[in-house]
């Protein structure tokens, strides 16, 4: 996180990765894939919206299929050609195109199906009381039956 000796300026290559990728439990986590996520907000201690610095290898995805209940988001493309899947389309992104998701739009999320890393800005806000719902999904977000913040099957019984 930045404080008063954090660099007010750096690269984002230089900020850690999430130590294991994606945060779904399992079998949702291998679905995904070897994502990198560089959390850019919370490294500058950002409260009030996040942004990930993100690498998709060949064969991976940025999420599961999802929305957001209270958050909205924004990706950026700056390398490759990822696909965006939504529930009604599918559309081939480049370098340089963006897409908005408002709160409580249409699932949605992006498929690296080409032999070349894609890499991508997420900028979402941090929007209290946020679920989130994975319509092709036994999976939910957000507070749990046992009142803790994770994933929950969709008739919310906690995942271990």
């Amino acid at each position: 996180m930045c404080n008063d000796t954090t660099p007010h300026a750096i690269l984002a290559e230089d900020v850690r990765s999430r130590p294991k990728g994606s945060n779904y439990p399992e079998p949702f986590r291998t679905r995904v894939g070897e994502m990198e996520k560089r959390p850019l907000g919370n490294f500058f201690g950002l409260r009030n919206f996040g942004v990930n610095f993100s690498r998709l290898p060949p064969g991976s995805m940025s999420a599961l299929m999802h929305s957001h209940s209270e958050q909205d988001e924004l990706v950026y493309v700056l390398q490759g050609q990822p696909t965006l899947v939504k529930e009604s389309t599918e559309i081939k992104l480049k370098p340089g195109m963006c897409c908005g998701f408002p709160a409580n739009g249409e699932a949605h999320h992006l498929v690296n199906r080409t032999e070349q890393d894609v890499v991508i800005l997420e900028i979402g806000d941090r929007t209290r009381g946020d679920e989130v719902r994975y319509p092709n999904d036994d999976l939910k977000a957000g507070l749990r039956s046992d009142g803790k913040r994770g994933f929950s099957h969709t008739d919310g019984t906690p995942y271990d």
